[in-house]
């Protein structure tokens, strides 16, 4: 990424953040059929903007390669739909929102959100590029648009309506073109109007070690630091924001119109205060992460190569893109895992990207009664351990990762 330009200031991108090497897409999930071609690899190494301290990586793919055929459906997470009901019970009265008032989601996926401002009789449309997880949606009686949503999209919209509530979970890291992102949020939100944007909290992804988190789709990593200068370039301002647990620890903002002077919570200056005491204010801070990864390999490679040399049986549970870069970073071989279970059927009957561990269902595991289970998607671990706690009868164990490796 030398002599390229920061997507959301355009100040030139000269320092490193963490260089994972040569991976394969993350949700590039092959067919068995495929296990002998040759995947595509791309460098993953995320820079940091020097001057708004945006840390990103180049983008290989584009959205269209990534998001118009996809494998991710929000539904199969039982802790991320109890967050979408606790979301709308919360924002509903808040807001005011009634009959007459309209909610959008960008990357609205399954409809797994807005089935629940359906259910609170509320008029909803979701904007989702992927045309099979929006079909999902639509058969479920979600209004779903399948497009990438843009300034170009966000101005045809307003012609017929403007939002009273906009709802971003999980996609500004998604978006390379981040200023016609934000420039179209601001376009479609109603004068009175609010946005909640949700995203991992790249604070937690530092103090945390959670580099997993980074691959090709996820386009930048956002602090409060870095995303606050990007919407006020686009007449948008922040007035509330809240930590939470969800995806290893995120941020939700509450955002609307600059000039409608709403009064700033004090957990906005809080935050604020927090990730300068963190030094997310200080480049020395980004630089110093490089050698975070090449310590948690070390960890995993060892736990594994220990559990082979001792004859156990060490299994997968999450095909997640975190779980991929995780093993394609550590370069875990063949002879690591036996393989890896999802709940997602989408992903079962494929192969990893890159590591080529057949994904099977949860019963698996209850059929080979493997030794220890190794949890890719680590920010899930309270769900994992809870549906699988029956696993305690043949005294397996859980293997976690991240931020340390704990053998539970």
């Amino acid at each position: 990424m030398p002599n390229s330009l920061c997507r959301s200031c355009g100040a030139p991108l000269v320092t490193t953040f963490v260089d994972l090497g040569l991976t394969p897409l993350a949700n590039a999930f092959i067919r068995p059929d495929q296990s002998h071609v040759t995947e595509p690899r791309y460098p993953l190494h995320a820079f940091v903007c020097d001057q708004c301290f945006l840390v990103q990586v180049e983008e290989f793919a584009g959205p269209e390669e990534i998001f118009t055929h996809y494998v991710y459906f929000s539904s199969y997470s039982n802790t991320w739909l109890d967050h979408c009901a606790r979301y709308v019970e919360k924002i509903v009265p808040r807001l005011g929102l009634t009959s007459g008032s309209r909610i959008v989601e960008i990357a609205s996926n399954d409809g797994a959100l807005l089935r629940f401002f359906q259910q609170s009789g509320l008029d909803v449309l979701g904007i989702e590029p992927a045309s099979n997880v929006a079909q999902v949606a639509i058969d479920r009686g979600v209004p779903t648009k399948v497009a990438f949503f843009n300034l170009s999209l966000a101005l045809q919209l307003r012609e017929m309506f403007a939002a009273d509530l906009i709802v971003a979970n999980n996609v500004l890291a998604h978006v390379p073109a981040l200023n016609d992102f934000i420039a179209g949020l601001k376009a479609l939100l109603a004068p009175r109007g609010t946005i909640t944007i949700e995203f991992p909290h790249l604070a937690r992804l530092i103090s945390e070690r959670q580099f997993d988190s980074i691959y090709h789709e996820h386009f930048s990593y956002f602090s409060l630091k870095s995303v606050e200068p990007a919407l006020s370039r686009h007449g948008l301002a922040l007035y509330d924001v809240e930590e939470l647990p969800v995806h290893g620890g995120s941020l939700r903002l509450y955002v609307t119109h600059s000039d409608r002077s709403l009064p700033v919570s004090s957990k906005v200056e809080q935050l604020r205060l927090a990730e300068r005491e963190a030094g997310l204010a200080q480049i020395e801070t980004y630089r110093q992460y490089a050698s975070v990864p090449p310590a948690v390999k070390r960890d995993v490679i060892s736990f594994l190569n220990e559990a082979r040399r001792d004859g156990k049986r060490v299994v997968g549970y999450g095909a997640a893109a975190k779980g991929n870069t995780l093993l394609n970073y550590c370069g875990v071989g063949s002879d690591h895992l036996d393989y890896v279970v999802d709940r997602n059927p989408h992903k079962q009957g494929l192969l990893l990207p890159g590591t080529h561990y057949p994904v099977y269902g949860i019963e698996r595991i209850f059929e080979t009664k493997p030794d220890y289970i190794f949890v890719l998607a680590w920010n899930l671990r309270d769900e994992i351990l809870q549906a699988l706690a029956e696993v305690r009868r043949w005294h397996a164990r859980f293997v976690i990762p991240i931020p340390r490796l704990e053998v539970l």
